[in-house]
């Protein structure tokens, strides 16, 4: 490769992994044009899948301030850049590389750390951002509308006449509502702050309102 080629192929693989996600080093010896192709083709459009030379590799990734391990740079590489979601493609990856097994997953880059085949399929195996905030929504939705439905049944109490409710009862419901919510919580610790913050909002607002509601009961007798 002449020296314009080279740097210009260099400058081309550096701005690949500042702007990646993720990146995934493979050995992509026996596979056959065709699988490549529809390797490309199931990565999508937001993931970039070349062969690339370990020393430009190399070069590239020092230039762009990522360490990639020497392990990872043995024999033949392609490289997956993604610029999309990781999880994402990290499942195609896996999913192609389980029905063609001449696709070996090295390792790679991921939150620029490096990782190892193994910790790569542990991530594939994740759900996604998106997914599990749609189940931490959908399970939240859940517990509040409970709650609303014991709050309502509580102030048609309260408008009958009927002795104050105790508190306790009220604050049982919030936390198994939070319970409720949990297992949806395990797979993604990042989201635990969420949970947290919420449900002391709920409670407070609870107590005000049972308060609020005993002191008028009081005043009525």
């Amino acid at each position: 490769m002449a020296r314009p080629d080279k740097e210009a192929a260099v400058a081309e693989i550096a701005d690949d992994f500042r702007t990646a996600t993720a990146t995934v080093l493979t050995d992509y010896r026996g596979l056959s044009v065709t699988s490549m192709k529809q390797l490309r083709r199931s990565l999508g459009s937001t993931t970039k899948y070349a062969v690339v030379k370990n020393t430009l590799t190399k070069i590239a990734a020092k230039e762009a301030g990522v360490d990639v391990p020497s392990e990872l740079l043995v024999g033949p590489s392609a490289l997956a850049f993604i610029k999309g979601d990781p999880f994402v493609a990290a499942k195609s990856l896996r999913d192609f590389a389980k029905e063609n097994p001449l696709l070996v997953i090295k390792g790679g880059i991921f939150d620029g750390k490096a990782i190892t085949a193994a910790e790569f399929f542990t991530i594939a195996d994740l759900e996604s951002r998106e997914v599990l905030l749609a189940k931490l929504a959908g399970a939240m939705k859940g517990s509040l509308a409970k709650a609303a439905r014991v709050f309502d049944a509580l102030r048609i109490k309260m408008e009958a006449g009927a002795p104050g409710a105790p508190v306790a009862p009220v604050a049982e419901v919030v936390a198994e509502a939070a319970v409720e919510a949990a297992p949806v919580v395990d797979d993604a610790p990042a989201v635990d702050a969420v949970v947290e913050e919420a449900a002391p909002v709920v409670t407070e607002e609870v107590l005000t309102q049972v308060d609020a509601t005993d002191a008028t009961v009081e005043e009525k007798e």
